[in-house]
């Protein structure tokens, strides 16, 4: 007989885990070879897109990834109901990666799309069924699982670049985008054989009228025919489509959108000013989470460019694939999550105040020092030889520190300092700097040509040493504002945020 319990909670927590571990595989898999893939000349059956226009794709694909779990989240609460939407959006996602180990633009493109759109609609809403599973007083348990939980993302991540990476280096692009695509396959059937254990987690019917539900169904119809028109009139030439300008124009309307938002809250009557001078602090963190992810999220653009082109990768008489570096980020998860929680809390049990603002500067300051090594890296190629690998190993693991210093923090402040009547709007806009960096890297990184490389090798260095600069110069920021941010009173709720923070 299966076992009731899986590590002590709750069985279904199990089948949710698998199912977010396969998504996680094929999310990570593809990610791993797609800028690779792009810019690989025809004559390696890749796109031979320049880099930058590859790195805008890439750019734009990572900003609908994180923006369109907005609409998702809102499609799960009011039309289908989280198991369904966890479903379709599984199919949507997998049937993107089938469609993409088609060759040729257009399904490459239209893969990118699907898959986008299929993670809005999963992602968010896999996440809410886990918190579903306890009870609003049974917040250490719920804590545990989705700690749990993370190890499943984070075991799809690890050995997702691994297969994928080298069957669509070494074999076939597209061969590697269908392994993505079967990954989610597994998790899709796993989780359809346990469908009706997720009632109690998933209402079904939502709140809405009849005509509110022709309302949506006649919006969503609306979206995906302009979409697809949008889609054929590129395809066909008919409609110009420069990613590299699309990015551009995407992230000032984004950021404006953002701006419009939080000038409206800190307008309105309805907040004292205690809540008002907490909806600051979240923009001021909003701008530092950006400027974080501009150079985060070059791990998949520039480094993994930098793995490929600039990198000694030959160990023994194997050369390692430029995707296995992917696999890095959630090596160190495994290995230093666990030691950052305990230090947290063993801070706190021995009196020593580490407050948000001085994680966050932590945060900045590792990854910042993680690019003064990919300067390093970047010199020695510059003096004509490759950079040796452990540069890469050594900047990964400085940017996952300072992740796991920024990302649960972030989320933790916004939870303890959003009014309670916006948390689920701030939590939504708090999203949307992840967007905007993930946006703002691939933007960033298109100015890594290669042609403009090899004609001046130094160039490579500045690039890296400017993503260092501006990490630098918001962490000197942060460092200045936190005394500020503290006597506003974020020290008086920062202590209730420990257990969101370890997670």
């Amino acid at each position: 007989m299966p076992s009731k319990t899986f590590f002590g909670h709750p069985s279904v927590l199990r089948i949710l885990f698998f199912t977010e571990l396969w998504e996680r595989f094929s999310y990570y898999g593809m990610r791993a070879i797609l800028v690779l893939f792009m810019v690989a000349p025809a004559a390696r059956q890749g796109l031979g897109i320049d880099d930058t226009n590859a790195a805008s794709i890439y750019g734009l694909y990572t900003m609908c990834v994180y923006m369109l779990a907005l609409p998702g989240g809102w499609l799960a609460d009011n039309f289908f109901g989280l198991k369904k939407a966890v479903f379709y959006g599984g199919c949507v996602i997998a049937l993107g990666h089938f469609v993409m180990a088609f060759p040729g633009q257009a399904p490459f493109f239209a893969g990118l799309i699907l898959i986008a759109m299929g993670t809005g609609l999963l992602k968010p809403n896999i996440s809410c069924m886990v918190g579903n599973l306890y009870s609003n007083d049974d917040q250490a348990k719920r804590d545990a699982a989705f700690s749990i939980f993370y190890v499943g993302i984070n075991i799809g991540g690890f050995i997702a670049p691994f297969i994928v990476g080298y069957f669509g280096e070494r074999i076939n692009w597209h061969l590697g985008f269908a392994i993505s695509g079967f990954g989610m396959l597994l998790g899709l059937i796993y989780f359809k054989q346990n469908w009706n254990r997720f009632d109690k987690l998933s209402a079904d019917v939502p709140p809405l009228t009849p005509a509110s539900r022709r309302k949506v169904r006649a919006a969503l119809a609306l979206f995906l025919f302009v979409m697809g028109v949008t889609f054929l009139g590129t395809m066909t030439n008919l409609i110009s489509f420069n990613p590299s300008i699309v990015a551009q124009y995407s992230f000032f309307i984004l950021g404006g959108c953002a701006i419009i938002y939080f000038t409206s809250v800190l307008l309105s009557k309805s907040l004292d000013q205690t809540e008002k001078k907490n909806v600051a602090i979240i923009i001021a963190l909003f701008c530092f989470s950006i400027v974080f992810y501009l150079g985060y999220e070059q791990e998949g653009s520039s480094l993994t460019l930098f793995a490929e082109r600039f990198t000694q990768r030959v160990i023994g008489s194997f050369e390692v694939p430029a995707s296995w570096f992917q696999s890095l980020p959630s090596f160190y998860v495994f290995t230093l999550a666990p030691i950052f929680a305990w230090l947290w809390i063993w801070c706190r049990n021995k009196g020593i105040s580490i407050t948000i603002p001085q994680k966050f500067s932590a945060g900045l300051f590792f990854t910042a020092l993680g690019f003064l090594c990919m300067v390093i890296a970047s010199y020695i190629f510059a003096q004509g030889e490759k950079a040796s690998y452990m540069w890469l190993v050594v900047t990964f693991g400085l940017n996952t520190i300072g992740e796991i210093c920024l990302y649960p923090v972030g989320l933790s402040a916004v939870t303890l300092l959003s009014p309670k009547r916006l948390s689920g709007q701030m939590m939504g806009v708090w999203f949307l700097s992840l967007s905007l960096g993930n946006l703002l890297a691939g933007i960033y990184a298109g100015n890594f040509k290669v042609e403009a490389i090899t004609a001046n090798p130094m160039l490579q260095a500045y690039l890296f040493a400017g993503i260092a600069a501006i990490l630098l110069v918001a962490l000197l920021i942060m460092s200045i504002m936190s005394r500020s941010i503290n006597r506003s009173g974020f020290e008086t709720q920062h202590g209730d945020g420990e257990k969101a923070q370890a997670t």
